[in-house]
């Protein structure tokens, strides 16, 4: 820690926090706590950024998946499928992650994500009402693979806007309300988080004498998020959710073109 100027050590923790309330209400914590990273370590290569962000997230994800799971309904069995699956299709994607090309995966990223604040904005009730519709297995499929392996794969390779897809799919393909969602995509991110950081971990790019501290914080936003989330509904979760989808669109481009 005596080699990390104390302004980045605060900027970092402040970042993690609020990394950790957002991820745990929405996800898409990433877009806050991955470039903060960055820019406190402008001299380090990028893996060791994504490594560390893992090594904090997993502490925050876990603390909002455990207070979702003792007050939110969850299909604990197909959500711990996911969670296994996940993890591994998280570490193939760490492996992967320093073929990372930002220039090309970037705009991708941004057109699912307007797509995304599009439907929501179309559809003023997707997710906020309770449904009754029977999830075929085709539609349980389509999400163990869009969701356990896809995205999974996406989350150990780069990460950010991990949680907000996943609360998506799983409103689309798996009929469930926003609130839920959020609670199932927390218990599945742990799961993604666990298996990029093996890797990473196992190849030497996490900065550990930062990441316990920063996990502190982050715990604490995310304890705070999935309280703050339960407490205000699924209506709440979809106004976080446009405004996070917003800014993580307008980071992205401002990452992309100026």
């Amino acid at each position: 820690m005596q080699d990390i100027a104390l302004t980045t050590v605060v900027m970092l923790c402040l970042a993690a926090a609020l990394a950790g309330w957002v991820d745990a209400v929405v996800g898409g914590g990433g877009l806050l706590q991955l470039p903060a990273l960055l820019i406190g370590f402008p001299q380090l290569p990028p893996t060791y950024a994504l490594g560390t962000n893992k090594a904090v997230s997993v502490a925050g994800t876990t603390v909002a998946a455990l207070t979702y799971a003792r007050r939110a309904p969850l299909d604990r069995a197909l959500t711990a499928r996911l969670g296994v699956i996940a993890a591994l299709a998280a570490a193939g994607g760490a492996f992967f992650a320093t073929a990372v090309n930002k220039e090309v995966l970037q705009p991708l990223i941004m057109v699912l994500l307007l797509g995304v604040a599009a439907f929501v904005v179309a559809k003023p009730a997707f997710g906020t009402r309770p449904t009754t519709r029977t999830v075929t297995p085709g539609r349980a499929a389509a999400a163990l693979l869009l969701a356990g392996v896809g995205i999974a794969f996406y989350d150990g390779m780069l990460g950010p806007g991990t949680g907000t897809f996943l609360v998506i799919t799983f409103v689309a393909l798996l009929h469930m309300n926003m609130l839920t969602a959020s609670a199932t995509a927390k218990v599945v991110n742990v799961g993604t988080n666990l298996g990029a950081l093996a890797v990473f971990s196992a190849n030497g790019t996490v900065l550990w004498q930062l990441a316990p501290l920063m996990a502190v914080f982050n715990m604490t936003g995310g304890w705070l998020g999935a309280r703050t989330a339960m407490r205000h509904g699924s209506g709440f979760v979809r106004v976080v959710l446009l405004v996070v989808v917003t800014v993580l669109v307008g980071k992205l481009a401002h990452d992309q073109w100026l």
